[in-house]
């Protein structure tokens, strides 16, 4: 039993809340969540929270924006109402990760529409048309048994009709013109060749590279101006997310539940392999592989480019009707303009996904290991080829599992047999779907002890290697 200590919930995981209450002993703190017609959240304190230690349990599920603006009002409101100190427990912490994925011109994600039946497969229709260095298109995906340069062949644009003129030597004398002069062949603008779009699918070695901006310094600028004096946390996607904080930040660690149940539930788990299955996880998922002295694989993804050797039928044409041209004027040599024009074909180049398995998993149970789920796509490909590789079963432990947009219907035509999660996030809704192929683990626990030994000025690092059960 805990003193002078209010713990309150956002509307975003009440149940979680709920546990962590429990767990101290405590009655859930008053407030009133609520949304005007508008659509602005609305809060009231309905408890005095004056020199008392206020934890805020938010998690950054559903609507994410609505929850993460709630929590910052809650923090507002208690530091405001003369709280000692103001901790957000935020097991799920919002905008930690963002994924580089392709964009539209006006700016809205590429998502990919539901689907009957999925391949899982990723080569070679990863790559698409508004990706950066990608000259595919959007609605054509060609099959696996297509080489690189056939592919080529098949999706290169028709060459446009355009004249070849000779460049105009510049005067020595001319500020403006330090260069040699140039014996390549100037191509005139046009409506072809003239707009940015056509540059960006012709040239795929431009100075320009499509960002996404990263929003977690200003979330945490947020939450650091709202109030909040503390931050606890769970399994970051990236450690050095902390460094955006000048507030203490305790990011607690899933590995010691996950390492129960690997040694509890799964029958010889010593002859299990465990298998990380992006390289940004490997060092999660080999410190549980140390600890239980298991075998360990990785699954690597990477993008590679293609050249084409040879050029194009399109190049051979072009290189026809270049020779034609350049046989009336004698000024020019043929040598020159046929390099030029094959160095053009053989700078345009193809991405491929490639993915590749590091480690044996032949007639081996395989445990996936992954801290955030968000559409599958990534945890669903890696059981396919681990399947393709021999793998009998496959598990696939994950801390945050998400499951947004058609994920659920992913997991279900996927290679995966158990998917293990954790309550960091609302699950109940994920295992009507599943059904017995989803088993969550209770991290309320864990988030309780260290509520109680921040309280009472203890050390939490125990938490980190032990858990609690």
């Amino acid at each position: 039993m805990v003193h002078d200590i209010v713990v309150f919930s956002g509307s975003s995981h009440p149940e979680i809340a709920e546990r962590i209450c429990h767990n101290l002993s405590l009655d859930k703190g008053k407030v009133k969540l609520g949304k005007f017609s508008n659509g602005e959240t609305s809060i009231s304190i309905n408890e005095s929270v004056r020199e008392k230690d206020v934890y805020v349990v938010q998690s950054g599920c559903g609507h994410v924006n609505d929850s993460l603006i709630e929590l910052l009002i809650i923090l507002s409101a208690c530091k405001t109402a003369s709280a000692k100190k103001v901790t957000a427990v935020i097991p799920l912490f919002p905008y930690s990760r963002q994924p580089d994925i392709p964009y539209t011109k006006k700016g809205a994600p590429l998502v990919s529409k539901p689907k009957n039946e999925y391949t899982f497969e990723s080569v070679p229709n990863t790559p698409r048309a508004t990706s950066r260095n990608s000259n595919f298109d959007s609605n054509e995906t060609p099959s696996k048994d297509i080489q690189p340069n056939e592919i080529l062949h098949q999706h290169q644009a028709p060459p446009p009709t355009f004249k070849l003129e000779q460049p105009t030597p510049s005067k020595a004398d001319s500020p403006n013109h330090h260069h040699h002069h140039s014996r390549i062949p100037k191509i005139p603008e046009s409506k072809e060749n003239s707009t940015s779009e056509s540059f960006s699918k012709n040239h795929t070695n431009s100075g320009y590279k499509q960002w996404v901006a990263q929003a977690g310094t200003l979330v945490a600028d947020l939450l650091t101006t709202s109030g909040a004096d503390h931050i606890i946390t769970m399994d970051l996607h990236d450690a050095q997310f902390q460094g955006f904080f000048d507030i203490p930040v305790d990011n607690l660690y899933s590995k010691p539940i996950l390492q129960h149940y690997i040694s509890t539930k799964i029958p010889n788990y010593q002859d299990a392999v465990i298998v990380s299955p992006d390289a940004g996880g490997a060092k999660r998922a080999t410190a549980i592989a140390d600890t239980l002295a298991m075998s360990f694989a990785l699954i690597h993804k990477e993008r590679r480019s293609h050249k084409s050797r040879h050029p194009s039928n399109a190049t051979n044409n072009e290189l026809n009707s270049a020779s034609s041209i350049e046989s009336s004027n004698n000024s020019v040599s043929s040598v020159p303009l046929q390099q030029s024009l094959s160095e053009l074909s053989v700078e345009k180049k193809l991405k491929f996904a490639t993915t590749m398995l590091v480690g044996d998993v032949k007639g081996k149970v395989c445990i996936l290991i992954d801290d955030l789920v968000d559409t599958s796509y990534t945890i669903t490909r890696a059981a396919k080829l681990l399947k393709d590789q021999g793998a009998t079963k496959v598990y696939a432990l994950i801390t945050h599992a998400i499951f947004s947009g058609d994920a659920i219907k992913r997991v279900k035509q996927s290679s995966i047999d158990k998917i293990i999660v954790t309550n960091s996030v609302p699950q109940e809704d994920h295992q009507k779907e599943l059904g017995d192929s989803l088993e969550v683990l209770d991290v309320s626990k864990i988030f309780g002890e260290a509520v109680r030994r921040i309280h009472n000025g203890e050390s939490v690092s125990m938490l980190f290697d032990h858990g609690w059960p």
